[in-house]
């Protein structure tokens, strides 16, 4: 209980000290524990997701499912089609698949440019990351300065465990993606995310085909 007291503190000085803040929703379990602590206690936080176009449908009905569950205005920011179709033109639909530049060159498409558009004119972001998710999360802070988007970052569960995430879900009933029953971990669009086998890391699913030490998309790059 005193991590659950402690999360519904900082998110509510996260939102005094930095409005107007937001959380950045990808609807993975950790995103639901904190949409579940924003709605329950009236925190003023607003929420986005960003739409690539390439989602599990599991992951819409979810956010389908959240919106009438707990009522609240999801914005969702789509990629730019132009630039979608340039890449497809010049690359072919599945070149991420190709090379690890294909492939992030997609992520910023569809990923860091509409976040850079969410996160205009905001005080401050919150994200659902935990240290153990990933090697490359092992060393983040819980409080950094966005210099890319010139605002704050917050990660309010980067020293919750696994455990203690599903513990919150069960114990207060929140919905969850139906993929998380069926191996998947960690969720992101469906062709770059794959189930886990048992001793696998909960990371190993996203972008399997790389080298683990670069599986990030550019959303939480880390300075040099």
């Amino acid at each position: 209980m005193e991590k659950i007291e402690a999360l519904r503190n900082t998110l509510e000085n996260i939102a005094m000290s930095h409005a107007p803040a937001c959380l950045a929703s990808s609807f993975g379990v950790e995103d639901m524990v904190l949409i579940d602590m924003i709605a329950r206690h009236g925190i003023p936080v607003s929420v986005f997701t960003l739409d690539t176009g390439r989602l599990p449908e599991e992951t819409y009905q979810l956010m389908q499912k959240t919106r009438q569950r707990y009522g609240l205005e999801i914005e969702v920011y789509f990629p730019k089609a132009g630039s979608i179709e340039a890449y497809a033109e010049r690359n072919g639909p599945n070149a991420f698949y190709d090379s690890v530049e294909l492939r992030k060159t997609c992520c910023q498409i569809r990923k860091v440019e509409p976040l850079s558009r969410a996160l205009k004119g905001k005080g401050a972001w919150i994200t659902g990351m935990r240290r153990q998710q990933s090697p490359t999360r092992s060393d983040l802070a819980d409080a950094v300065y966005d210099e890319d988007n010139g605002l704050h970052k917050y990660s309010p569960l980067l020293e919750w465990s696994e455990t203690e995430v599903w513990n919150y879900i069960r114990m207060q009933n929140v919905p969850y993606n139906d993929l998380h029953d069926r191996g998947y971990p960690s969720i992101g669009c469906a062709p770059c995310t794959r189930a886990i086998t048992r001793g696998e890391d909960i990371r190993a699913g996203r972008w399997w085909w790389e080298e683990a030490s670069g599986r990030e998309c550019g959303l939480h790059r880390k300075k040099a």
